[in-house]
This record gives C-alpha cells, structure tokens and sequence, in this order.
C-alpha cells in the first residue's frame, strides 16, 4: 500500500517507520524540505531493521511537499499539529478527495479541547477524504513499540469512521502494528474519542494511571450481543 503522510514529526516518523517496515511505500512531508529528507532518510534505515531478513521488503521512506504526498498515497495520514490542519489541507489541494484520510490529530492540550469544533469534522470538510479517526488515544513511543503489547494483550485501536472500505484499510494498517483494530462507530463517534483523548492525557499529565479507571470487559456488566 502506498501511503502519504501530511507531516514529519513524531507521529509521523514512529507510525511511517512501522509501515515501511510492514513493506508499505511511504512518504512523508513537512515544512521544511531538507529536515523532511533527512527524516525520511533515518526512517528507511530503521524500517530496514524492522524489515530484517525479509527479502524484497520495501523499506523506503520517500519526502516531498504537502501536495506531493498526498496524490502519492492511496490512503494518506493527517499528522500535524491542530493549528496546522487548515493551511497544510489547503496546499494539499484535491487530491485527497475520495480517499480514506487517517486523522491522528489532538487538540494541543487537554484544556484546550473543543467539542463543539471537532477536527476529525475538519479534516473530512476540507479534505473531502473518507475520514478515519484513529492512533489519537497513544504517546508516540507507543507506537514505536514492535509490537504494542500491555500484560500480553494487543493494543486495541478504536477507529471511527463513515465509509466501511476506508475502516478496513486503516484496521488493516493498525494490525500491521501488531494492534486490533476496534469498530467505533461513524465519523459523529470522533468527538467521543478526541474528547477521551483529552481526558485521558490530563490524567496521565497529572501522574494517575488512566487505564486503570476503566474495568476489563469480564467485569463491565451485562451486554446485549452485536
């Protein structure tokens, strides 16, 4: 799968980096072009460690401009800081539209989230992609892990989203990370997981273990099947 990435930082970089060594074609992009290179370069050597002996494994990591990116990938991932969705959308251009879009976006603080703006919203109004809300909820060094796994369970990877055929692609992308991917609902379900994510990391910025305010689903009551 070709992927295209709006962004070169660290999400950028620990989620590219696992996918290239998946054997995925990736590019990524930034604001400046000769950081960008030098990024994409550092990702294709650690994908090719990731990759090891797997022969024909393509590990590369490509850079180019917002615009480039985007028409590369056949899904493409929204990796910018929120104050940057809307120029870096706009250089994008069209070629975003009709494809599945991957938004990892977060407000920039935990006291600075909006619900009544969500990005995900954002993101699908000015991309005119197929828009899934996904990896939002994790530190980057999670998803530097190989794989992420918690006491010998899987991450699980709620995805949120209103086009089928793009939930499937971005489940299959979050499996390639060794992760399980989880229906959460349509794309109006993004507002409940930037607001989790919200909550969540002001435990975590205040030191209390945000997983454990939650009950395994043995001891989450009785639900009704489907």
């Amino acid at each position: 799968m070709r992927i295209g990435i709006l962004g070169a930082g660290g999400m950028a970089d620990a989620l590219g980096t696992q996918w290239a060594g998946a054997g995925h074609e990736v590019m990524i992009s930034g604001r400046d072009a000769a950081r960008t290179a030098v990024r994409a370069a550092a990702m294709t050597a650690q994908a090719g460690a990731r990759a090891g002996a797997q022969a024909g494994a393509q590990t590369g990591v490509r850079a180019g401009s917002w615009a480039e990116a985007a028409g590369f990938g056949d899904v493409v991932m929204v990796a910018v800081l929120a104050a940057g969705i809307v120029p870096v959308l706009k250089e994008a251009g069209a070629a975003l539209r009709g494809k599945p879009v991957i938004d990892v976006t977060n407000a920039p603080g935990p006291d600075k989230y909006d619900p009544t703006r969500p990005l995900a919203n954002l993101i699908g109004d000015l991309s005119g992609g197929h828009v899934v809300k996904a990896f939002n909820l994790c530190h980057v060094d999670v998803w530097r892990m190989t794989p992420p796994v918690f006491g010998g369970r899987p991450l699980a990877v709620p995805l949120c989203g209103d086009d089928a055929a793009a939930k499937k692609t971005v489940g299959t992308l979050a499996a390639d990370l060794g992760c399980t991917p989880v229906d959460g609902g349509g794309l109006a379900r993004a507002t409940l997981l930037e607001a989790t994510a919200a909550f969540m990391i002001g435990l975590w910025f205040g030191g209390a273990d945000a997983q454990a305010v939650l009950p395994p689903l043995a001891s989450s009551g009785t639900h009704l099947p489907g």
